[in-house]
């Protein structure tokens, strides 16, 4: 499941980045600069105080190397030895040295002049005192302010976005089949939020009533057509029941008979199913455990009709008993069209209801389809070219809605002039024992 995470989560980790680069930034650019004051500034220093040296011995032979505070000079005459150096200078070649010391390091410049060797002896304890106090003083004071001011701004940005997550929160605890409305109403929010968020909240007010409207609209439709439609079907079902009882009906009379007979049962299923997928969230039909076979076998025998005259064969074959907890009258109508769209395209052969021990196959004989007519098999008002001419089109679209909403998986297999097979696959089913 993918992880949802809060804005004030992503607005404190862009801080924190914020500041750690920052930091970083600052922390590198102050070591840059003290790299650059010894690497550029300090090695310039002593080859420029080399030079003039020099300079000070075409003019006096006997000038004396320079000697103050921080900088410290050692002669070595050409042709002489170096017996009158210091011995930790005596293996330093031409170039630059770092000497260590044990309260620091030095940083030796060695250059040759026709007159001799120089040493030039740079003690860096002070530069680096001055380093650290014009570097990481001022480093500090500056990182202290960033800090502050980082954290000012989080501050406020907490407290601007404070109303945007207080409305996400009322959304996200908002009861789906009883929504309190209220709650999303704009004078709701806290004092301090700003027109946008006030706009925002308006439009989910208005969004969410006008949704409720539509969900009261749809209960509405869906109660009074259950009755208002199911009213007529049973006054033509008792007619056609005392049509049948007539002695005088002829045979076209009782062939008319049966046929209106097979389109009520056809229109019950079908204005079953349509009020089944209208509703919103609860189906209106209660969860229960039911024995699926039971259900088949009652389904098989109102299907005998539909192939009544012709060489066809219905058979249920039970391989296995299974139960199932779900609304049983959805199973009945999603298996019921199942059956009756193979009774309508099966002239020859047989019908088989397999119950296995993982869901239910029905297969037949019949026309079959090919792969354009299978691809297209589910599509709204679709039928075959061949075959029966009965059927609405509209049959496998419902049992491909109705197994989405009860998460019932489903699969097609058909052979063009050889028969389809449907499968009806139950995760939650249970296997009975007898």
């Amino acid at each position: 499941m993918r992880r949802i995470d809060g804005i004030r989560r992503k607005i404190w980790a862009m801080f924190v980045l914020q500041l750690a680069a920052i930091t970083f930034a600052t922390i590198l650019g102050v070591y840059g600069a003290a790299a650059v004051l010894e690497d550029v500034l300090i090695k310039r220093a002593l080859v420029e105080e080399a030079a003039h040296y020099w300079q000070r011995i075409e003019h006096n032979p006997v000038d004396k190397p320079p000697n103050t505070a921080n900088l410290r000079g050692f002669l070595q005459p050409s042709g002489q030895g170096v017996a009158a150096l210091p011995d930790y200078l005596r293996s330093f070649t031409l170039g630059y040295h770092r000497l260590n010391r044990p309260n620091g390091h030095d940083l030796v410049y060695v250059s040759d002049w026709p007159n001799g060797r120089l040493f030039l002896v740079f003690k860096q304890e002070q530069v680096d005192k001055l380093a650290f106090f014009f570097g990481f003083v001022p480093l500090t004071v500056v990182l202290l302010i960033i800090y502050i001011t980082l954290y000012f701004t989080y501050r406020a940005s907490r407290r601007a976005l404070s109303p945007v997550i207080a409305l996400a929160s009322v959304v996200r605890e908002l009861d789906p089949l009883h929504p309190d409305l209220g709650l999303l109403a704009p004078d709701h929010l806290p004092s301090d939020a700003d027109g946008d968020v006030l706009v925002l909240a308006g439009a989910l007010h208005r969004f969410a009533s006008r949704n409720e409207q539509f969900i009261e609209r749809e209960r509405n439709f869906t109660r009074d057509a259950s009755h208002e439609l199911r009213s007529p079907l049973t006054v033509i079902k008792v007619a056609a029941d005392v049509l049948e009882e007539e002695a005088s009906l002829t045979a076209f009379g009782q062939r008319s008979v049966q046929r209106i007979r097979r389109a009520v049962r056809d229109m019950e299923s079908l204005i079953q199913a349509f009020l089944i997928l209208a509703r919103e969230g609860d189906v209106g039909l209660p969860d229960e455990d039911f024995v699926v076979n039971d259900v088949l076998r009652e389904e098989i025998d109102k299907a005998q009709d539909l192939v009544a005259g012709k060489p066809v064969k219905l058979e249920l074959v039970e391989q296995a008993r299974l139960g199932l907890y779900a609304p049983a009258r959805a199973f009945a109508v999603l298996m019921a069209n199942l059956i009756r769209n193979a009774c309508l395209y099966t002239e020859h052969g047989s019908i088989r209801v397999v119950i296995a021990e993982n869901g239910v196959r029905v297969m037949d004989t019949g026309i079959g389809m090919s792969a354009e007519e299978l691809a297209q098999l589910t599509t709204p008002f679709f039928r075959a070219q061949r075959g029966h001419s009965d059927g609405h089109g509209i049959g496998l679209n419902i049992v491909r809605r109705l197994a989405e909403r009860f998460d019932w998986e489903i699969g097609f297999a058909s052979k063009l002039n050889a028969g389809t097979t449907v499968s009806v696959r139950f995760p939650n089913a249970r296997s009975i024992k007898d």
